[in-house]
């Protein structure tokens, strides 16, 4: 059914960028749940919008080592993505998550470029928020939102320079590459996933702007098993992008990465060192399963 759903909204929508963006409306349960401190905070775009946040505080007691801003992936809200940052207060980094125009409680419909004006509010806010100064500042994009972040940056290039790190997560290289994949897995759209893709935008591709993007480390992580964006993409992406880059290959479905307490610890040695440090190699030896149940690494539900 969904495929089906691809396949009309190609046919009757031709090149329109909102077929990048499934938002869900409302918020079903905030970071309280998870037994996480946070405030909401409102974000105010350049054309009028408010938009919805989290800040989530380091653990009490904790040496606050950076701010982390976390942009989410294309389908759902905050909380579907409380999994992508949870972890990261208790080690001594600051979260902003921002909700894109149009997602949870954030107002307006998400398309390109308009999105990228989110972008801008989250960065004016991190400008003058307290907390951030004189922090490091680093970027976790996941999927769509780290393809944004690659556009973004290279247009940008004074915001680059803030960064101590741009840490990339199951990223498509190309938004048509993905597209095509995604009509190739169906049999019925398998013989038009050609020329159907050639409808999805690609001009804001990340793979058209890595290659500008000098101005700060990269860590790339992509799991070999990701059904939705393919391995290719994350190798693509560190081929094009100027040093230093690190690719970190992983295991799981697709932005599941800090799920594993192994890629938690993999970010964290990152982000001590980011010109030096060269990741994991040796993924053999890495299982692929949950924690035990009650243990101190196990993701809150």
């Amino acid at each position: 059914m969904r495929i089906l759903g691809i396949l009309c909204l190609l046919l009757t929508l031709g090149g329109c960028s909102s077929l990048l963006f499934y938002p869900e409306p409302g918020q079903v349960f905030t970071p309280d749940k998870a037994k996480l401190e946070y405030r909401t905070v409102t974000l105010t775009t350049a054309d009028g919008l408010k938009l919805n946040a989290w800040w989530l505080p380091a653990k009490p007691g904790v040496e606050v080592k950076g701010t982390v801003l976390h942009l989410h992936g294309n389908g759902g809200n905050l909380p579907m993505h409380l999994g992508g940052s949870w972890w990261l207060p208790k080690n001594g980094y600051q979260v902003l998550l921002v909700d894109y125009r149009g997602y949870g409680l954030s107002e307006g419909k998400p398309s390109l470029p308009a999105i990228y004006q989110d972008l801008d509010a989250a960065f004016a806010w991190l400008d003058n928020a307290p907390e951030v100064k004189g922090k490091p500042l680093v970027l976790l994009g996941q999927s769509l939102g780290g393809a944004m972040a690659v556009h973004w940056l290279v247009q940008h290039p004074e915001r680059q320079r803030q960064l101590k790190a741009l840490v990339l997560d199951g990223v498509p290289a190309s938004y048509r590459s993905v597209g095509q994949f995604a009509l190739s897995t169906s049999w019925l759209t398998w013989p038009l996933q050609v020329p159907l893709s050639w409808l999805v935008p690609d001009g804001d591709s990340a793979i058209n702007s890595m290659a500008q993007l000098t101005g700060v480390p990269k860590l790339i992580f992509h799991s070999i098993d990701d059904p939705l964006v393919p391995m290719a993409n994350g190798i693509r992406l560190y081929q094009a992008a100027p040093p230093p880059r690190v690719l970190q290959l992983t295991r799981g479905g697709h932005v599941q990465t800090f799920g594993d307490p192994v890629w938690r610890q993999v970010m964290l040695r990152y982000l001590d060192d980011p010109e030096h440090f060269n990741g994991l190699r040796r993924l053999g030896e890495i299982p692929n399963y949950p924690p035990p149940p009650n243990s101190e690494d196990e993701s809150p539900q």
